[in-house]
């Protein structure tokens, strides 16, 4: 079987350690940056609105694929639509909610709006023309099903490779401390690292350090700078900078709204970090409560300051959730596992 992989630049990294996993199995497959192949409008370079498919239909004729994987519904996931190979769409987010909350926060403008309907139409063509969809976790899968109920669905976690995650020193930082590692693009994700407010008033000899950038930055800062113990330490490398992170704080924290995959999730555990977490989404698929970490519901500053206090009086405690939060992303995130699991996918719905 030949696979050809269109994926976002943020996600190459990961999208090609899945390709190398698939040649186990037999599988020969392309990861290519979709933008290099298809673009248009709407697009933030007004030089590409108007591009032709010509070298999408090029690669495909020089590849010849058995079928067509996306991870983001743009050109190239469109361009695949049109053709007769079978489209696979790698669903990531909540599509549906994310554009709600989109056109009410960030794209109120008439430009932004007119780009956000030329986006709607292009997800809803890769939707309706896929042959499978393949939702990141199994909240997402129910979502997808509200939308398009007789479409075949099958979940494709995230997948990753333990032996990137270990540790390592180089960055120093003051203890006892709670890292947090997440952009904030989205609103209903961000808002809630507001909750860390309160936490911090209680909080004072506890450093709170954030990881992460987006277009609220300014907001989240304005109400959360003005604390002492709370330090922003902007974008980092990766993956040897946030791995430098990782092994130096004492407890992860994930603050969010709303959540499919976060990937940071499965690193923080494979760091051996205790994790606290809101119960939103598919975070729960992710980790294994009061096992490898603790959920907590949405704005509960209370429970947080209280499992951030226990978890920082018990070094033990910390050692034995760390090395539980290893074991269990090892055996169920795994690539091999990852990797297999796409493949029944395919067989179940007879794509090979």
């Amino acid at each position: 079987m030949r696979l050809l992989i269109g994926g976002s630049p943020s996600k190459l990294f990961h999208l090609r350690e899945f390709s190398n996993e698939l040649v186990r199995f037999g599988v020969e497959s392309k990861v290519v940056l979709d933008t290099d192949y298809c673009d248009g409008f709407p697009s933030r370079k007004i030089s590409n609105w108007i591009q032709s498919n010509a070298k999408f239909n090029k690669l495909v004729k020089s590849f010849k694929p058995d079928a067509i994987l996306v991870d983001r519904q743009r050109h190239f996931g469109l361009a695949a639509s049109k053709i007769e190979i079978p489209l696979l769409v790698h669903l990531r987010g909540d599509y549906w909610m994310e554009m709600k909350m989109a056109k009410e926060t960030l794209y109120r403008s008439t430009p932004k709006r007119l780009a956000l309907l030329g986006w709607g139409r292009i997800a809803n063509k890769c939707f309706e023309q896929a042959e499978l969809i393949l939702p990141i976790c199994r909240h997402l899968e129910d979502r997808t099903k509200e939308h398009y109920p007789m479409k075949n669905t099958d979940i494709m976690y995230q997948g990753i490779n333990p032996d990137n995650w270990y540790p390592v020193e180089g960055m120093k930082l003051n203890h006892p401390c709670v890292g947090l590692l997440q952009n904030v693009v989205i609103w209903e994700k961000a808002r809630e690292m507001l909750t860390l407010e309160p936490v911090l008033k209680k909080m004072p000899h506890t450093i709170f350090y954030w990881v992460g950038d987006g277009p609220y930055r300014e907001y989240i800062l304005s109400r959360l700078a003005k604390y002492e113990n709370f330090k922003w330490l902007g974008h980092m490398q990766y993956p040897d900078k946030v791995r430098e992170y990782l092994s130096e704080i004492d407890i992860y924290l994930l603050l969010s709204g709303i959540d499919m995959s976060p990937l940071t999730l499965l690193e923080a555990q494979l760091m051996e970090r205790p994790i606290i977490a809101t119960r939103v989404g598919g975070i729960p698929e992710l980790m294994n409560d009061t096992k490898t970490g603790f959920l907590m519901e949405r704005g509960d500053h209370e429970t947080l300051i209280e499992r951030i206090d226990a978890l920082l009086h018990d070094e033990d405690k910390r050692k034995v959730i760390g090395k539980s939060g290893r074991q269990f992303v090892i055996e169920n995130f795994n690539w091999p596992k990852i990797a297999s699991n796409f493949l029944m996918s395919l067989k179940k719905y007879s794509l090979i």
